[in-house]
């Protein structure tokens, strides 16, 4: 009795789903360019689009984030948060530029956050000529 109920829990009349996704590794890739796509950070939801093209990888991704500041900061700190940590999953990078962009690159490319500075001594702010 107790073997009857054994091997009906691991009788399943359910046929088996795959769980993985098997890739052609000798797959060649048809365009060897780099795609920069642009995105409008409308609303939280927007991000998986966002995601979704950096994981499929060589793609820069120039997001507007004016429309979800000023409608909601809390989730557009969320939204920020989610891609922060999908582009340190890819070990690429991410940056702010001004109050409303933000631009995410894979690992194969860097974004310099440093200021350049000039080698030019001017004491006031205007360019001597």
């Amino acid at each position: 009795m107790v073997f009857r109920k054994i091997k009906k829990a691991f009788e399943t009349s359910e046929p088996e789903v795959d769980e993985y996704l098997e890739i052609d590794l000798n797959q060649e890739k048809k365009d060897n360019k780099v795609l920069v796509k642009l995105f409008v950070l409308n609303q939280y939801e927007d991000v998986t689009q966002i995601l979704t093209t950096l994981r499929e990888g060589y793609a820069i991704a120039v997001i507007d984030i004016k429309h979800l500041r000023k409608k909601d900061p809390i989730e557009l700190k969320r939204a920020v948060s989610k891609i922060k940590k999908t582009a340190d999953a890819m070990e690429g990078t991410i940056a702010g530029f001004g109050e409303n962009l933000v631009i995410v690159t894979p690992s194969f490319a860097k974004i310099q956050k440093e200021e350049i500075k000039s080698n030019e001594n001017t004491s006031s702010g205007f360019e001597t000529y």
